[in-house]
């Protein structure tokens, strides 16, 4: 594995933030100033073919990337971006009883509206009136 390769990883796989490649980029110029943006995400696609990180994609956002270490699955708000990841035991066991299928691995995204949204929304409909 190549110096940006495994900075790249150690970068994206360490990270609890869900980094997009630019923030990763800029993380990884800390280490190696002479690192190119390309050869970011020449690597985080290379790194999500292999199985090594999971590509995460949002509409109107830019893609984000996670470590595959653990099982679990995301939610996302609809109205920030904001994500988290959760935990849903079983999720495997319930789509092979569903379809019948052994299911290689879950991608899974719930989508909600987080409590800062719902604040904000509800100040906003208070002053409206």
């Amino acid at each position: 594995m190549t110096k940006q390769k495994k900075l790249v990883l150690d970068i994206a796989a360490n990270s609890n933030a869900h980094l997009n490649a630019e923030e990763i980029f800029l993380l990884a110029k800390k280490e190696m100033p002479a690192i190119a943006l390309g050869t970011v995400y020449r690597n985080l696609n290379i790194l999500v073919e292999e199985g090594l990180l999971r590509r995460i994609s949002i509409a109107g956002q830019p893609d984000r990337f996670d470590h595959v270490g653990d099982e679990h699955e995301h939610l996302i708000c609809r109205q920030c971006g904001k994500l988290r990841d959760i935990r849903v035991d079983g999720i495997l066991d319930k789509i092979k009883s569903a379809t019948g299928e052994d299911v290689l691995s879950v991608s899974l995204s719930a989508y909600y509206i987080c409590a800062d949204c719902r604040r904000c929304l509800r100040h906003t409909d208070m002053t409206a009136n």
